[in-house]
Order: structure tokens, then C-alpha cells, then sequence
């Protein structure tokens, strides 16, 4: 990898001052209020919202990581990254219930529907998860980025990064996180889109590169008999998982519950959904391009989690190498700075406040920021475990989410849609989804000293994303008959949290928050996304 001059170094400096400008402004902004530091004071508008939803899914892992599936023969994981239209479902089918509720978080809206015993246990199993998975991939992924890019200590790297996010992040609330997270999203896309341009002229544009990874190295779709990608199980479970965490999951959510309303929600999500399309071409495209300079002998790399990296060191001139890099950089301060906030707000409001009801307003905005400096400190305390962990435990760390969503997405799909659904199916279907996820986890990583024609071997071997899609359908039959086997739920718990139980008037509001503009964008990202599905067929 070529070494960062003096040119790259500005406009990484750049890049910093603005962020600091823009982190000071809001800074000084009161934070009076736990609406105004976790929720922005509900006053974002759509463009904000959209470019922050978009900043939050996008980390340097995640770059690297889809960059390294372009490059690695796992093109069939593209399909996580064109769920725009899951996104979608965010804005017109669960958003309105939630900004119906009020609610600041998930676990809230789940006591609101069912009762206290389903937002304690998802309220304290997000933090535990956010810890073990979000902060530390994002933190062990960052500090290898950081240190490559800038050939710094790899501590150096880690440190620096989290110490300065976690700085804003306490200081300027949501308010700070979104407002940045829009020049961060802003500064990534030009990036990458400036390395995908310039890779595809050095390779002879897109027809030349099929040509030499072959055109069957381009198909996303695999035999339902494939031992890794089988396409029937692919799909169902890219979408029970695209729902939990697009529409279910406090780290995307909180963006949404930012907006002045349902219509600059929505219309956020709406934009985030077009901005989601964006990573095909941004980041995947770019592994593509690196593996065929590599198979033309004209680029060298080990691991195709390289490939970006290198790609973007010997493709781009001096100074948009800088920006670029910058772009990396902000990628993965705009996932810790969401996951610090997600977490701080989930422990403020969801266990500090229930366990103290009478707190007065500042005092919950003083334990939100001393709750994120202590996570941000767990973040830090958690960098030398990860950096021991060997690649396959760290190849589980990504599969974890196929055992984390069906219980929740179950959980929620069917509250909104079916008022029968009672508190006792919720409760027991959370507590045994996260037993049954926790076990299939610890199978998967003893199964080889397993009978390996026993049952639990069984468990422990199938795939993961077969495993997924079963376990969800289970989920969806415990909830059914626990909650058919027990009293039906109020009023109180179904009124206008049910597609059921929605008020006539409410149903006027939601009707008034949209037009036909917001209809056909939504119409066109659902094409968009048929569209990239049929393009990468393998012909």
C-alpha cells in the first residue's frame, strides 16, 4: 500500500476541522431535556434523517467487509446490502405506530403494547448485544482500517478514534450524532463513488472485468442445495433479518424517531432507502474491480478484506486518496458514535428511569452521558480481547444476527398486525428465542466435539441461514399458541398499536402524511432493487 502525503494528510485535516465545527455548534445547543439530547428534540428534518440512517448502517467494517465479499466469492451476501424496501417498511408500516406511542426506544414501545417483563428483557439483552457485537467489530474492524490507511499503531488507531467519537457523542446527544453522521455519509459516498469510477477505467469498464472473472462469479444466486448461500433459505432470512434490524432495532429506529414528524420520518426513511442501493456500487463493486486487477497480476493483497484498502492506495491520486480515507474514517465514527448513543439511551430510559420514575430531566441527561462514557470505556477495555480472538470466532460475531432476529421480529410483526397477541406470547417467545440463539451459538462453536450423529450436532452443523429461517417460524408458533392459550390483551394495550384497533382519525393523520411523490420514490427503490436482484444473475 502506497503511504498517505502531505496532500492526502489535508484533506484529512479538512475533513476533521469541519467535523469539529460542526460538533461545536451543536454543543452548544441546550441539552435541557432527554427529548432534546437522546431524540434530537424531535426536530429533524427528512434529508437528516435519511443521510443518518444511512450513515449508521455503513461502518468500516462493513466497508471492508462487503469490499472483501466482491473480492472473496461471496457475492450471494450482496443481498443484505439491497433491502432498501425493507427500509421502506420502516416508514409506512411501523414508524407511524411508534411515533403514534411517543416512545423514545423499542423496549418501550414493547411495555406499551404488552408489558414491563418483554421491554426489560429486550432492553437489557440489546445492551449486552450491542457491547459483545456492535462496539467490539466495529472497534476491532476500525482499528485495523485506521492503522493500515494511516500506518499508525494499531492501539494508536483504535484509541484515537473511540476517545474522539465518544468525546461528541457525550457532549452533543443525538443532535451532535446526526448532524454528523450527514457531512460523514456525504464525504463516504464522493469517496467511494470517485474509487469505483476510476477502478472501472483502469480495468476497461464492466465489460471487460466480466470477462475476466467470468460471468458466473457475478451471480448473487445459488442452488437451494448450495452448503453455504442456499437461495431459498438466503432470502427468508435476509428479510426476517432485515426487518429486526432496519425496522425493530434502537440503532436504526432512533434516527426515524428524530424527525419533526411522521411525514419528514417517513420521507427520511424513503431517502435512506435510495441511499441503502448506494453500497452495491460503492463498496462491492470496488472488491470486484480489486480482484481482477489481481488476477491480471496488476494489484497484489492476502486477504480480501485488503482489497479496498489497496485498491483505493494505488488507484487514487494524492488528496482524494486523503478524502476517501477520511470517508473510511467517518464511516466508522458515525457507527460508534450511533451505537454509543443507542445504548446510553436504551440504559437512561429503559432501566434508570423505570428503576428511578421521579429523576428529573437533567439528571436523566447527565446519566445518559456518564452511561456512554462508561461504555465507550467497555469499548476500549473490550480492543484487546477482540485482537485475540482468531477469524472464525470473529466470522460468528456476523453470523450472531440470524440468531438475534426472529424472536424480535416475530415478536413486533405480529403485535402490530394481530391485536390477539398478548404479553405472555411475547415474553415467552423473547426468552426462549434468546435461550435457543444463545444455544445454537455455543453448539456452533463446540460442535466438533459433538456425536456427529446426534441431535445436538444437528442443531450445531445446519446452516445458519437454513437454522434461521426454521427458528423464526418457530417463533412465530410459540407466540400464536402461548398467547391463544392465555387471556386476550386489553384495550388499552391494542388502541392505535394494532393495524386492528387504528382509530378513524388516526387513520386520517397517517393519510395526510404522505403524497404521491412519496409513493413513486418508494415504487422506483422497490424497482431498483428488482432491478440489481436480475442484473447479477451469472449471464
Amino acid at each position: 500500500m502506497k503511504a498517505l502525503d502531505i496532500y492526502d494528510w489535508i484533506a484529512i485535516s479538512l475533513y476533521f476541522l469541519v467535523l469539529a465545527g460542526i460538533a461545536f455548534w451543536v454543543i452548544r445547543k441546550k441539552q435541557s431535556n432527554t427529548e432534546d439530547y437522546f431524540l434530537a428534540g424531535r426536530n429533524v428534518g427528512w434529508f437528516v434523517v435519511g443521510a443518518s440512517i444511512f450513515a449508521s448502517n455503513i461502518g468500516s467494517e462493513h466497508v471492508v467487509g462487503l469490499a472483501g465479499a466482491g473480492a472473496g466469492n461471496k457475492l450471494p451476501m450482496l443481498i443484505y446490502e439491497i433491502q432498501a424496501w425493507v427500509v421502506l417498511i420502516l416508514g409506512w408500516v411501523f414508524l407511524p405506530f411508534y411515533a403514534r406511542s411517543g416512545v423514545f426506544t423499542m423496549p418501550e414501545f414493547l411495555e406499551k403494547r404488552f408489558d414491563a417483563r418483554s421491554r426489560w428483557v429486550l432492553s437489557v439483552f440489546s445492551i449486552i448485544a450491542y457491547v459483545l457485537t456492535k462496539i467490539s467489530v466495529t472497534i476491532y474492524a476500525g482499528g485495523i482500517v485506521v492503522s493500515a490507511l494511516l500506518g499508525i499503531n494499531f492501539w494508536t488507531g483504535a484509541l484515537s478514534t473511540v476517545i474522539l467519537t465518544g468525546i461528541y457523542t457525550v457532549l452533543g446527544g443525538m443532535r451532535a450524532v446526526v448532524y454528523t453522521e450527514t457531512l460523514q455519509a456525504i464525504i463516504l459516498v464522493l469517496g467511494a463513488a470517485a474509487l469505483t469510477f476510476i477502478g472501472l477505467d483502469e480495468v476497461g469498464g464492466w465489460a471487460s472485468m466480466k470477462e475476466t472473472v467470468t460471468p458466473e462469479y457475478l451471480n448473487m444466486w445459488r442452488s437451494a442445495s448450495d452448503p453455504d448461500f442456499p437461495w431459498p433459505s438466503l432470502l427468508i432470512t435476509s428479510t426476517i433479518v432485515g426487518i429486526w434490524y432496519w425496522c425493530t432495532d434502537q440503532y436504526i429506529v432512533q434516527r426515524a424517531l428524530t424527525a419533526k414528524n411522521i411525514k419528514e420520518g417517513r420521507r427520511g426513511t424513503i431517502f435512506g432507502a435510495l441511499l441503502k442501493l448506494l453500497p452495491v456500487f460503492l463498496f462491492l463493486i470496488p472488491g470486484i474491480i480489486a480482484l481482477t486487477l489481481k488476477m491480471r497480476g496488476e494489484l497484489h493483497w492476502d486477504s480480501p478484506d485488503e482489497a479496498f484498502p489497496v485498491l483505493m492506495s494505488n488507484l487514487l491520486p494524492s488528496g482524494l486518496r486523503g478524502l476517501v480515507a477520511a470517508g473510511l474514517l467517518a464511516a466508522l465514527m458515525s457507527s460508534l458514535a450511533s451505537v454509543f448513543n443507542s445504548c446510553s439511551t436504551l440504559f437512561t430510559v429503559d432501566i434508570y428511569k423505570k428503576l428511578r420514575p421521579n429523576t428529573p430531566e437533567k439528571k436523566l441527561v447527565r446519566t445518559g452521558q456518564i452511561a456512554t462514557v462508561i461504555i465507550v470505556i467497555i469499548g476500549i477495555i473490550w480492543i484487546p480481547i477482540m485482537a485475540n480472538i482468531s477469524g472464525v470466532l470473529y466470522e460468528y460475531l456476523q453470523k450472531v444476527q440470524s440468531y438475534i432476529a426472529p424472536p424480535i421480529t416475530a415478536v413486533f410483526l405480529l403485535g402490530i398486525f394481530y391485536k390477539r397477541i398478548n404479553a405472555q406470547g411475547a415474553f415467552v417467545t423473547l426468552v426462549v428465542g434468546f435461550i435457543v440463539g444463545a444455544l445454537r451459538i455455543i453448539l456452533e462453536l463446540f460442535k466438533d466435539s459433538l456425536d456427529p450423529d446426534g441431535f445436538l450436532f444437528l442443531v450445531g452443523d445446519i446452516n445458519f441461514l437454513t437454522f434461521a429461517a426454521w427458528f423464526f417460524l418457530f417463533c412465530v408458533v410459540l407466540i400464536t399458541v402461548v398467547s391463544f392459550l392465555t387471556s386476550i390483551p386489553s384495550k388499552i394495550k391494542t388502541d392505535n398499536l394494532t393495524f386492528q384497533t387504528i382509530s378513524e382519525e388516526e387513520k386520517k393523520n397517517n393519510k395526510n402524511s404522505y403524497n404521491w411523490v412519496d409513493i413513486v420514490v418508494s415504487i422506483l427503490v422497490v424497482l431498483l432493487v428488482i432491478g440489481v436482484m436480475i442484473f447479477f444473475n451469472g449471464r
